[in-house]
């Protein structure tokens, strides 16, 4: 391709989506041969490229990228091929309201007709040179601009598709503002002899319910005044209805999104405990009753909290219930890490909580002993104080543990575990755990088996470690790894990170375990072949590594000697460890952004003092928590609070990764709320250094 081969060192930037002009609009590219040069291209001539080379998840990318117009190169190919390219982005192109220009090298070859009735709306064909280009993209986008009635700005494309339609977009500058249809007749602005283009921000606030103008004009001001991310709520006129407005501000003004909040229960209400989410104690029944009919013999933990009658007494039922919150989600983030993808958590009562294991198909038998281990990390987890304001509560709890038996009832399955539990109660410090095989008797779980193996699989080998990667969210390449451990236990099995954090802090063998985590992860990543060179390489710390007095000095060293380069290592401090000193912590953590690392809090949104955290550090990005990512494609709510977090990392300059990116959905919804990075098992679960180089090459 003529005048369009990189001349610079901006060939990188060019194809991850970097840019110097905010203002520029982003270009979706797909070409297998060429997408550097297309990037370097198009940035020269003012957009913003998002580029790929593989056919793989195209829609999905483009749909991530915000862009309205897609330029795909179908250069080389052929006509299957070529078909198949066009018909993998037709239907996103369609419902974006943009347009796709095809480079191909015969306009006058047979089935060219068949790509334009495929999707492609325009082409260029011949020589390509950076003049003709330019053209070809100006008149793709002005279709695209038609289509969609310059009605929202290119980053936030993608409320035209959703919501039926309900979106509107303020143009400061000419002091006009376009509605769609759907949104003015759901306003009651379609009023006849009205002028619609007349229409200002006046006009659609006083359409809303007087109760609900005040905050819509405040979000409004806000989002002019300070040109950040901004949300209003209000009724709809004379419907039982809730809907919520997003205000996305850019150079020319500002757009708004409009959906829906849930405000009636949902038809799986009833199976749902309504305080935790959790699933309810009919919900329970059902899942044992589904499990059991599928020949898959359950087994059923019966966690119980101790005492809570005195936190209720002491602190408030509002503290009560958020307590009760907070450990719903400790639980679900340990049962997601250790269990099979099908467990189930739920709330039965008050303070009584229920995990259920789904055995083998067939009737095999279940995996009583692993369920054993769960139970021990779940009180574990549990026993860990909460912040409570200025307090720390600690919670503490008992856990009894029943198998069902082929034909068993859900009830009687239940009855097992309340047994089981009754009897863990009774049997104090020492009876924290028993498992209830039959009716009439229960045994209990043996607690120091794991204290003493852990000890030995430090020097046996045992533990390892897998870097799962990170992809950017606009190019969707490779851009880093998180290290994790993984104890490959001769009896239990694989124990993933969080068990074996929590065995290890309960035996006293914290610090040791971390510094072996970080010695084999940097002496790993130090010897990577040179196609990982770029990777950057991210490492979990504790709240107990940053409180020893030579954590830095250690540090630093073990990381010189491993021979890492310090600006590729990233400090991921795990939000759910506690601590306790934060302007300490604050000046370690400086210290180590001086010294050249990038330091980030892990596992956002699920410890004691989120806000705390981003107040008081010096952070360069934060990480989504896995079961906080999953939010976004719940109810309208759950996704309003996964944005605001979002939003408010941006308005602090930081980066956001989402983890546990598990389905397209997610990884599109997260793209738009404005995540930049994302990582999970939709690309790739945690691997070795080998299978890493792999996927990069």
């Amino acid at each position: 391709m003529s005048d369009s081969r990189p001349t610079t060192d901006g060939t990188a930037d060019a194809a991850s989506g970097l840019t110097d002009d905010a203002d520029a609009l982003p270009l979706f590219i797909l070409s297998p041969g060429q997408r550097d040069e297309l990037s370097l291209v198009a940035s020269r001539l003012g957009w913003k490229p998002v580029a790929a080379r593989s056919r793989e998840r195209a829609e999905s990318r483009y749909l991530g990228s915000l862009a309205r117009t897609a330029l795909v190169d179908l250069r080389g190919l052929g006509p299957d091929q070529a078909r198949a390219a066009v018909a993998g982005l037709a239907d996103a192109v369609e419902a974006s309201g943009g347009a796709m220009l095809i480079l191909i090298e015969d306009a006058g070859a047979p089935h060219v007709a068949e790509l334009v009735r495929a999707g492609a709306t325009h082409l260029l064909d011949g020589e390509i040179n950076q003049a003709r280009l330019e053209v070809a993209l100006r008149a793709a986008d002005k279709l695209a601009e038609r289509l969609i009635g310059s009605l929202a700005a290119a980053r936030n494309r993608h409320a035209v598709q959703r919501s039926d339609a309900l979106f509107w977009r303020w143009n400061g500058a000419e002091r006009t503002l376009a509605i769609s249809p759907a949104l003015a007749k759901l306003l009651e602005l379609m009023a006849p002899g009205v002028d619609h283009s007349r229409w200002t921000i006046s006009d659609l606030v006083r359409a809303l319910p007087r109760p609900d103008r005040a905050g819509a004009i405040a979000a409004i001001r806000h989002a002019v005044d300070d040109l950040m991310p901004a949300a209003f709520a209000h009724s709809v006129p004379d419907q039982a209805r809730r809907l919520v407005q997003h205000l996305y501000p850019d150079s020319k003004g500002f757009s708004g999104e409009v959906e829906e909040l849930d405000t009636h229960r949902r038809p799986d209400s009833r199976d749902r405990d309504p305080m935790t989410g959790l699933g309810s104690r009919q919900g329970a029944v059902r899942w044992l009753d589904h499990v059991q009919a599928e020949g898959r013999r359950p087994v059923v933990l019966l966690i119980g909290l101790g005492e809570f009658d005195r936190v209720n007494s002491a602190y408030g039922r509002l503290v009560g219930d958020a307590m009760l919150t907070r450990v719903a989600m400790r639980m679900t983030r340990l049962v997601d890490a250790m269990a099979a993808r099908d467990a189930l958590v739920a709330r039965l009562t008050g303070t009584d909580f229920l995990i259920g294991l789904a055995g083998e198909p067939g009737g095999g038998e279940p995996q009583v002993e692993r369920a054993a281990l769960l139970a021990r990390q779940l009180i574990a987890e549990i026993s860990r104080p909460f912040n409570a304001g200025d307090f720390l509560i600690r919670l503490t709890s008992r856990c009894g543990i029943a198998i069902g038996h082929p034909g068993d009832p859900a009830e009687l399955v239940l009855r097992r575990a309340s047994n089981a539990l009754a009897d863990a109660r009774r049997g104090g410090a020492q009876g924290g755990i028993r498992i209830r095989v039959a009716d009439d008797s229960s045994r209990i779980v043996d607690d120091d088996r794991l204290h003493n193996d852990l000890r030995y699989a430090l020097d046996s080998g045992q533990i390892q470690i897998l870097f799962q990667p990170q992809y950017n969210m606009a190019s969707d390449g490779i851009v880093g790894v998180e290290a994790l451990a993984r104890w490959q236990h001769p009896h239990y099995g694989e124990i993933g990170a969080g068990a074996l954090f929590a065995i290890a802090e309960r035996s006293d063998f914290m610090l040791p375990l971390s510094d072996h985590i970080h010695a084999r992860a940097l002496s790993e990543a130090a010897a990577w072949p040179a196609a990982l060179g770029h990777l950057r390489l991210a490492v979990n710390v504790t709240a107990a590594d940053i409180a020893e007095p030579d954590f830095l000095t250690s540090f630093l060293r073990l990381v010189d000697e491993s021979g890492f380069a310090r600006d590729r290592l990233t400090v991921e401090l795990t939000e759910s460890g506690l601590v306790e000193d934060l302007s300490s912590a604050s000046l370690l953590l400086m210290q180590l952004r001086e010294a050249g690392l990038a330091v980030a809090v892990d596992d956002f949104g699920t410890g004691y003092s989120s806000l705390a955290y981003l107040k008081a550090l010096p952070l360069d990005y934060l990480k989504i928590d896995s079961s906080i990512a999953r939010d976004i494609t719940g109810n309208g709510r759950d996704r309003i609070i996964v944005r605001a977090i979002i939003d408010m990392a941006r308005s602090l300059d930081l980066g956001v990764i989402a983890e546990g990116v598990e389905t397209e959905q997610q990884l599109a919804l997260l793209a738009r709320a404005g995540a930049t990075c994302y990582q999970g098992f939709l690309r790739s679960p945690p691997v070795t250094s080998e299978v890493l180089a792999g996927l990069v090459a």
